[in-house]
């Protein structure tokens, strides 16, 4: 847990403390009266003086006690995931065991056995030494080992990680980027995947706020702008929606509710449109109460006269009615035209289903309880308990988790109408080792809908699919390019590997003879020497090599000298082979003080560097450093697309980065413009680059066609206050609608 989380500003005297403390853990109380048996209250007193007696000496960085982060994460616990009395305890013990005196040994005689093994689950999540190249990864398959025992144990990780974000601010900035995109790249999918949305909501909006802080602030204080507007015109939009259910005798409740920064950001960027033009900046709720056996009924009445006083976007409409996702989500979403020609997303659901969709999994088990369904929460970590019996590497393991399980899911059938879960993008090859690894392994085809196609097509909910199959086939390399699911990938690579160690073992026999040959022994020593010297791996990947001719052995006796009979790399050593690649600087004017650009932490080494490829950084942007094996220093802008996953799985080899100032040297970037293809355009705009602001053009591409122009432009600039000032300038220039630059590797 990241103890040190602070809030800044702290400083209130001792007594004021010991009132605070009572205050919070009697609103804690309060909150959890309703679920209160005989003996909690005693319980709940224990595990209070239990926590603040072994945290008494410890403080957050802000100044503040420690105890009041737990009692926080209870309060979350009860308030916004509607967990319980047991639930609570741990949460006010979940960091003593990791950062205190107090052992597992203590809790369980206190509180038994149960509330030992969650607390035992959120430690282990904790303990894992930040030095390991995968430990991001390794910390969250130790997480779903324990969420698969008992999911009580995320849903409090969960609480935690909410809390440590809402109280970032005065955390070091690498420290509040590291948490950032640990969250928003793991915990906030996870709570969505939990049925969480609220909170993945709010931990999506604090990660951006940190992340990309100018373009929150900046919709943010759009939001606050026309907030008067909006409200006025979802009360008009929503009149004639609760006159209209309630005259035809339902009962409702009608309320709009802002999108967030994220998803807007989100929109804006998909759809390539200002903030202006995100039509569905907000969305209606409409909330009925009904019995359930009435529920699907009166929502399809109410979608009804909904989209018989508005008009309904066809391809809008969202049954989870029907096929509830496997969190438990059931609605009906559908976006229909209001006033002023702007579009308004509603969402129809009774009482239960907000709630479930407000509470997710908790609420989910508390519906559930008197029924015999197997729901498909307990389906969903069925499928994880077999991710996880998989031999998978750690960093393999989080992505094949995030594409196989924290995505929305199809619903497919087999020929005999069983319904299968898939995630988005599945192929027919995902659903055949779906059905069985063997059926998987010998796929050569399929038929979806009685149609026949091949293995990478890609399925879509509603579809009946059935798998071709011949015992001459078996799994190839390319296979791993169009599975997404866990067990498809696992499966493919077991075969692969098992292909792989047929071919090595061929290998090794023909490296043993030439060794043999020039008088050096096939020693561990000798076949580790060979291993390094060929940049291999491992020595099942130099036999694979040597197997298939890509290693050219005669050259054994050139590079090594034997002694005894053992072989020894003569100096000078063989220099490198050359590695072709794209290298970002070839198209920028040399300049000897090239590596002397950027200064790390607060020292003024120089270091050589290389510009990321994938978001082309120039001095200025908020970039960091991300030590790369093989190509040493990377530098990479920390909105780049590939941010949140290197910051939250090698958060070790992320390095504090800020430019220098020098202005000798220029960097390549690229602008797209759009506008109204005028007469002139163009000179204005060269004129102003070249002319005005002396920017050297490296090239300009301008396609126009029916009334409009769309050029691009890339050019040399030596920091992003030049690269603002040109992008500003060019806007008020009469005619341009729009000035971006790339992000990709377009230049």
């Amino acid at each position: 847990m990241e103890a040190d989380v602070k809030t800044p500003k702290y400083n209130l005297s001792e007594e004021e403390e010991k009132k605070e403390i009572v205050r919070q853990y009697r609103a804690l109380l309060r909150c959890l009266k309703p679920k209160l048996k005989p003996g909690h209250r005693e319980l709940l007193r224990l595990a209070f003086e239990m926590a603040a007696d072994a945290h008494k000496t410890m403080r957050r960085k802000s100044g503040e006690p420690y105890i009041l982060h737990p009692i926080a994460v209870a309060r979350i616990c009860v308030e916004e995931i509607g967990l319980g009395v047991r639930s609570t305890i741990c949460a006010l013990l979940h960091d003593t065991v990791e950062d205190t005196d107090l052992t597992l040994e203590d809790i369980e005689r206190a509180f038994g056995g149960e509330i030992a093994r969650i607390i035992d689950g959120l430690t282990k999540i904790a303990n894992v030494v930040d030095t390991n190249t995968s430990q991001q990864a390794e910390n969250f398959k130790k997480i779903l080992v324990t969420l698969t025992d008992d999911p009580r144990v995320i849903l409090i990780k969960l609480a935690d990680r909410l809390h440590n974000m809402r109280t970032l601010d005065s955390m070091k900035r690498e420290k509040q980027l590291k948490i950032s995109s640990e969250t928003v790249y793991v915990y906030a999918p996870l709570a969505h995947r939990m049925g969480l949305y609220t909170i993945k909501t709010e931990m999506e909006d604090l990660a951006m706020k940190y992340l990309e802080p100018d373009i929150y602030r900046e919709i943010a204080r759009k939001l606050a702008e026309t907030r008067r507007e909006r409200t006025r015109y979802i009360n008009e939009f929503i009149r004639p929606i609760k006159e209209g259910l309630e005259k035809a005798g339902l009962k409702v409740e009608v309320y709009g509710r802002p999108k967030s920064i994220h998803s807007i950001w989100n929109k804006m960027k998909k759809k390539g449109v200002a903030f202006e033009e995100v039509y569905d900046l907000f969305a209606i709720r409409v909330i009925l109460e009904t019995p359930p056996e009435r529920e699907k009924e009166d929502c399809w009445k109410a979608y009804s006269m909904i989209t018989d006083m508005y008009t309904p976007s066809p391809e809008r409409l969202r049954d989870w009615l029907s096929n509830p996702k496997s969190n438990g989500y059931e609605a009906l979403h559908t976006t229909v035209m209001g006033s002023q020609g702007k579009w308004v997303e509603v969402q129809i659901r009774t009482k239960r289903m907000n709630e479930i969709a407000e509470k997710g999994l908790a609420a989910h088990w508390k519906y559930k309880e008197g029924t015999n369904d197997e729901s498909r929460f307990d389906k969903w970590f069925t499928q994880i308990r077999e991710a996880l019996a998989q031999d998978v590497g750690s960093i393999d393991f989080l992505q094949d988790f995030k594409t196989s399980f924290l995505a929305e899911e199809i619903y497919v059938y087999t020929p005999k109408g069983d319904v299968k879960m898939l995630p988005v993008g599945a192929t027919s090859l995902d659903f055949a080792f779906s059905v069985h690894s063997v059926v998987g392994s010998k796929c050569i085809g399929a038929k979806v809908n009685h149609k026949l196609v091949p293995i990478s097509h890609k399925l879509r909910s509603g579809d009946q699919i059935e798998i071709i199959t011949s015992n001459k086939q078996k799994p190839h390399e390319d296979w791993l390019n169009f599975v997404v699911t866990t067990k498809a990938k696992s499966k493919i690579k077991d075969a692969l590997k098992e292909e792989k160690r047929k071919v090595a073992s061929e290998g090794k026999y023909i490296l043993q003879r030439r060794l043999e040959s020039i008088g050096a022994s096939v020693s561990q020593a000798n076949i580790e020497e060979l291993t390094s010297f060929y940049k291999m791996a491992s020595p099942l990947d130099l036999y694979y090599q040597v197997a298939v001719k890509n290693i050219d052995l005669k050259e054994l006796k050139e590079e090594f000298q034997v002694l005894g009979d053992k072989l020894v790399m003569p100096k000078p050593v063989k220099p490198e082979p050359e590695i072709k690649h794209h290298d970002p600087d070839a198209n920028r004017p040399a300049h000897k003080k090239e590596n002397e650009l950027i200064i790390f932490g607060e020292s003024s080494d120089r270091i050589v560097y290389t510009l990321a490829n994938c978001c082309k950084p120039i001095p200025g942007d908020d970039v960091f450093g991300f030590v790369s094996t093989g190509k040493g220093l990377i530098i990479h802008r920390t909105n780049c697309p590939n941010a949140a996953r290197l910051m939250s799985n090698f958060g070790h080899r992320v390095v504090k980065t800020k430019w220098a100032k020098n202005k000798e040297i220029s960097f390549l970037t690229g602008l797209k413009i759009v506008g109204l293809d005028d007469v002139g355009v163009i000179h204005k705009i060269t004129n102003l680059v070249s002319g005005e602001l002396k920017i050297n053009i490296a090239a300009l591409t301008v396609e126009a066609k029916e009334g409009l122009f769309e050029g691009n432009i890339k050019l040399f600039v030596h920091d992003k206050e030049e690269l603002d000032e040109l992008v500003d300038r060019l806007k008020k220039l009469p005619g341009i609608e729009a000035v971006e630059r790339y992000d990709t590797d377009t230049l």
